[in-house]
């Protein structure tokens, strides 16, 4: 374990018994007190629902202070990666550990480039789906079907193998995200081009059509580009822990990153913007603000305001930060200012900024209030919201799927339970039953 250790033990007593465990030092946060060893010693597991208060593995990639407010990227502030490089060196740094030099990011950009391309028989898989499919059912079944089409790189203990189906991911997800927009929208699919960057490039396949010539916005590219950075890792949530737990059995990166991408569907989890925007459009109109204000005051009423505060940040959320900047950038730009659903927005956000309710319980608007206000704004509807979200953190999942298949530690996950089922009995024949 890379984790320092100082000889600190940390002691669990339980009645008059008591069993010393060794502590770890992380390079920053909280010490951890290493119990692997006490069913073992006690016969007893620990129960922690939701994993709230267990490290699940040593990670390198990514670390959040929530109390703080801070997100860094292998040491990196995301306000800075976010305000001064773009997304394919975020995906460098979390792949690699380091920020690319000049020759190295030409590389990696050229070499992802030219893999963004799919197999021209995905187009017809795509038919096999209904034409009103939901893009994430979409998404998550061509995810997992990229196994098939690329299986000269499924082989997990080949590092050069590894490394390859990374960049194919990192760079045929967005066109796969693409292609789930065409085929809902009845449009035909737009291939990519290598002369574009990639947050260019991929707005191009979702707007583009072969009857004209599309220009691409550079403000809306910069803003989609910032989308995928702030999105791109977020430690050991739900769907990276997925990711995980399906790659610790040995399966396919394809495989391991489809199971992500359909954890991320849950509206706990990637669906929170497409929640916050719902919500914006069942409040309708300014003048309703204030009676579901009152609602989510109410101690009585099981009403809540979506896009409002964090399970992980009790501070302002450090990408909101990023991305309020970005959405008005973006609806400056667009010029938009008769939608009766952004006036919503804007209103609710002037309250949650200012509300002595909302300021001392730290209710502020978090990313994904914001992101689904910019993602509307550039055109996209609610049900394309996750899709751009999986696009973005494709790159954590995997940076988190190839730093596990590296650890020699690393073992297959198995969680275990407080069981309070039947105990032991005998099975009854079906005539004897009443």
């Amino acid at each position: 374990m890379d984790a320092k250790t100082d000889k600190a033990t940390g002691s669990i007593t339980v009645g008059n018994k008591n069993w010393d465990f060794p502590v770890y030092k992380g390079t920053i946060g909280p010490d951890v007190l290493d119990i692997a060893k006490l069913y073992g010693e006690s016969g007893m597991f620990t129960y922690d629902p939701g994993f709230t208060s267990t490290a699940s593995c040593e990670s390198k990639i990514t670390y959040i202070d929530g109390d703080e407010g801070i997100l860094l990227y292998r040491g990196y502030p995301i306000e800075q990666l976010a305000e001064h490089g773009d997304f394919l060196e975020t995906c460098y740094l979390l792949l690699y550990g380091e920020l690319p030099t000049p020759s190295q990011k030409a590389d990696f950009d050229y070499r992802v480039t030219r893999h963004t391309m799919v197999h021209e028989q995905m187009s017809r898989f795509f038919q096999g789906f209904r034409r009103d499919a939901h893009p994430m059912a979409v998404m998550t079944g061509s995810i997992g079907a990229l196994s098939a089409f690329y299986h000269d790189s499924t082989d997990i203990a080949d590092p050069t193998q590894r490394m390859i189906a990374s960049l194919r991911m990192i760079a045929k997800v967005p066109t796969l995200a693409a292609m789930a927009y065409k085929y809902s929208v009845g449009q035909p699919f737009v291939y990519p081009k290598n002369n574009l960057d990639y947050a260019a490039n991929f707005l191009h396949m979702c707007y583009a059509v072969p009857t004209e010539e599309y220009k691409v916005n550079p403000v809306l590219a910069r803003a989609m580009d910032r989308i995928f950075i702030l999105h791109a890792d977020h430690e050991q949530n739900a769907s990276t822990s997925t990711v995980r737990l399906a790659g610790s059995s040995g399966a396919n990166p394809f495989a391991c990153i489809a199971a992500g991408c359909a954890c991320l569907w849950g509206p706990a989890h990637g669906g929170a913007n497409e929640a916050a925007l719902n919500m914006l459009a069942e409040i309708g109109t300014v003048d309703r603000i204030p009676e579901f204000i009152r609602r989510a005051k109410d101690k009585n009423d099981s009403y809540r305001l979506m896009g409002f505060g964090h399970r992980v940040y009790k501070n302002y959320d450090p990408r909101a930060k990023i991305m309020q900047k970005t959405c008005h950038e973006v609806l400056a730009e667009l010029g938009i200012k008769d939608d009766p659903l952004l006036d919503v927005a804007m209103e609710l956000e002037k309250i949650a900024l200012h509300d002595e309710y909302f300021v001392e319980k730290k209710l502020y608007p978090n990313i994904d209030f914001y992101s689904g206000i910019t993602l509307k704004a550039m055109g996209f509807p609610t049900t394309m919201f996750t899709v751009l979200f999986a696009v973005a953190r494709t790159v954590g999942w995997i940076a988190q799927w190839k730093e596990m298949i590296e650890d020699p530690k690393q073992k297959i996950g198995r969680p275990r339970q407080l069981y309070t089922g039947a105990v032991a009995r005998d099975y009854t024949p079906i005539s004897r039953r009443k």
